[in-house]
């Protein structure tokens, strides 16, 4: 039987967010009354704004692991932080007499014993091209969508680990396969090193490549075209360098290779500086 009474005006009926919003739906945690706006649906009834909140920050961090591949909700922190400290870097080099760009690029010729400057195999990849900004911008935007793509599933120091070890062998290319006065700058080997360990990884995984393999072959094609004064050498150095790396992490993933991992992470490293070397025996 039905009735086309109304319920009571009651104050206890109204939303506790909106007292001008009569409501006859309770948070299912704190039984509040809470109007349309203010629900969040839940497993069984909704949600309080309030009870959302404290959920959410006593609720663990949503993260499923398979040996060290993992998928977070973390925000990917170290991908952001190159990000602006590479933008912050581009900014002083438009600063003219600071010459932050003579300072941080790299030429072969600096890992000659006769003005050896190696640090500039890792400081190259915080400057750009002054004359076309859509260089840092299209490298930045690299480094977005494949760090948000690497990061969580490697791990903060992982990716991290895979950006610098990147970055020092498209020196090396720039290295072997330049003029030793030849100065580069730019992210695009480090790019390349990411593009380079996601696509073993997602080859290992068995996921679809088609779209990545079309992305580095037009990149690395560019890359040889005459006139384009695009670094190539720092292309194949970095993507050779990025896939040696994402093997290493595919191989020994499972936690029982935690210390393997690092021995041959680090075994890797010491042979790009041993390469770096080259010219001091030769």
């Amino acid at each position: 039987m039905t009735s086309n009474s109304t319920p009571p005006v009651q104050r206890n009926n109204f939303c506790y967010r909106h007292p001008d919003r009569q409501s006859f739906v309770l948070c299912q945690r704190c039984g509040r009354t809470v109007c349309g706006e203010c629900q969040t649906p839940g497993a069984v009834g909704v949600i309080c704004p309030e009870c959302m909140r404290e959920q959410r920050g006593t609720a663990p961090r949503a993260r499923t692991r398979t040996g060290f591949f993992s998928r977070s909700t973390e925000k990917p922190v170290v991908t952001y932080s190159i990000i602006a400290l590479t933008a912050l870097v581009f900014l002083l080099q438009l600063i003219p007499g600071l010459g932050i760009t003579d300072r941080l690029l790299y030429a072969g010729l600096y890992s000659y014993p006769f003005a050896f400057e190696p640090w500039r195999m890792l400081t190259t990849a915080l400057v750009h091209s002054q004359n076309f900004i859509l260089h840092v911008g299209l490298n930045m935007y690299s480094l977005w969508l494949f760090g948000q793509a690497l990061e969580p599933m490697l791990g903060r120091a992982r990716f991290l680990t895979l950006y610098v070890i990147s970055a020092f062998a498209g020196s090396l290319g720039v290295l072997f396969l330049s003029a030793p006065n030849q100065a580069v700058v730019g992210a695009s080997g480090a790019i390349f090193g990411l593009m380079g360990a996601f696509l073993v990884i997602q080859r290992k995984l068995g996921g679809n490549m088609n779209g990545l393999l079309v992305l580095v072959g037009i990149n690395l094609v560019i890359g040889f075209i005459p006139g384009t004064n695009v670094a190539w050498q720092a292309h194949v150095g970095g993507l050779i360098g990025g896939a040696l790396v994402g093997l290493i992490y595919y191989q020994t993933r499972r936690l029982r290779h935690k210390r393997l991992q690092t021995v041959l992470i680090a075994a890797l490293a010491v042979v790009l500086v041993a390469l770096s070397l080259v010219h001091f025996v030769l």
